[in-house]
């Protein structure tokens, strides 16, 4: 099983992993909202352990936009409020489940196990117009043809797909990949054109456009796009 975990108390958040691992429950970490919403989309998880207030995002914002990108990984939400108020607003986004700190790391165990053991599982597969990716086998296929892709260039593309139809800044393409330390060469620019010819040059229509001043885009082309690189 495959957690993330969302959470800004640095010391919790080791104890929580330490005792994941006692139970073969792997754990990606961050401690920003925002970070943990690029993630989410980036990889796939079993179960998203969420904490309310956080740098960058909180948590019930991160819960909302990934229920409305219709990403349905569980979401268990962690919090300091417990008030009945509290409770059904993190329902309201999205949330699966709900625990009050401080709390027994047993209790956390069993309510992760818990929301695994219900979720009903999802077509590991992304679709974008005609092309279409498996994700458990990490393919892309257009028109039923398989792409020969970068593994960096797959990276990107899930996070595109993810996305469509609205754009990924440079910044957030980069965070994909790289995340805080993306290097200091215009590896970016390199890897977008290398994937633009996968993706595009062999089809009558592209798919992958740059939008000027804005970002990257995965979608069918619009009026808007007619202004893209």
């Amino acid at each position: 099983m495959l957690v993330l975990l969302v959470e800004d108390n640095r010391s919790l958040a080791a104890h929580i992993v330490e005792y994941l691992e006692l139970d073969d429950i792997e754990c990606d970490y961050t401690e920003r909202g925002d970070h943990g919403l690029i993630l989410a989309q980036q990889q796939h998880f079993d179960i998203i352990v969420l904490d309310i207030n956080l740098p960058g995002m909180n948590g019930l914002s991160v819960c909302e936009q990934l229920r409305e990108k219709g990403i349905h990984t569980p979401v268990l939400m962690l919090t300091a409020r417990d008030s009945l108020e509290n409770k059904l607003e993190g329902f309201s986004v999205g949330a699966d489940d709900y625990l009050v700190k401080p709390f027994d790391l047993p209790e956390l165990v069993v309510r992760i196990k818990a929301l695994a053991k219900r979720a009903t599982p999802q077509k590991p597969q992304l679709q974008v117009a005609d092309l279409r990716l498996d994700l458990s086998l990490r393919e892309a296929y257009r028109k039923d043809q398989l792409l020969t892709l970068h593994p960096i260039g797959w990276e990107l593309l899930v996070a595109l797909a993810k996305a469509s139809p609205a754009p990924l800044t440079r910044r957030e393409l980069e965070y994909v990949v790289w995340q805080d330390s993306p290097p200091d060469s215009d590896a970016l620019k390199s890897h977008l054109y290398q994937l633009r010819k996968a993706v595009n040059k062999p089809f009558a229509t592209a798919l992958l456009h740059t939008l000027r001043n804005v970002g990257v885009v995965l979608r069918e082309a619009t009026k808007v796009d007619s202004h893209s690189e």
